[in-house]
Order: C-alpha cells, then sequence, then structure tokens
C-alpha cells in the first residue's frame, strides 16, 4: 500500500473508532435519538472515506499493475467489480 495513504487510512481509522465508541456512551446514556443518528451518519461518511482510500490506493497500485503486466482482463473485471459493490451503497 502507498504510504501516503496507509497513514491516511489508519489516522481515519483510529477517528472511526473514537466515533463509535462515542456513540456506545451515547447509547448508554439515553442521549436523544437523532443525536445518535447524526453521529452514525457521520460515522458511516468517514467510513465511506476509508474505502475511497483504498480504492484509490488500488486503482493506481494493483491495477496499473495489472495492465503493465499484460493483464488487462484481469484489471477490467476488478474495476467493475469495484464499481458493482459500490453502486449497492
Amino acid at each position: 500500500m502507498e504510504t501516503g495513504i496507509k497513514k491516511k487510512v489508519l489516522n481515519r481509522l483510529k477517528r472511526l473508532e473514537g466515533q463509535v465508541r462515542g456513540l456506545q456512551q451515547m447509547v448508554e446514556k439515553d442521549t436523544y435519538c437523532v443525536d445518535i443518528i447524526t453521529q452514525s451518519s457521520a460515522v458511516r461518511s468517514a467510513l465511506s472515506s476509508v474505502e475511497n482510500l483504498m480504492l484509490e490506493n488500488h486503482l493506481s497500485e494493483h491495477v496499473v499493475h495489472q495492465i503493465r503486466g499484460h493483464q488487462e482482463k484481469k484489471a477490467v473485471q476488478e474495476i467493475l467489480g469495484v464499481f458493482r459493490r459500490a453502486a449497492k451503497k
């Protein structure tokens, strides 16, 4: 994994870990439902940004390597697979 992306992913995952713990505490404290939903939405958005970074890494590293190695069909299949998963969000 590209070093810069790896660092960004790890930082975001650590932040997400704290957000999820915060959600647990909100539920334990019977926080207002809308506030919990708002925080949950922020977690979902942060997780989506992790997925985007991983996709960026995959496309710029692995797929490029496959294309250069004359594995175009495999590269296209992977890109389409990721696209289909992303479309299901």
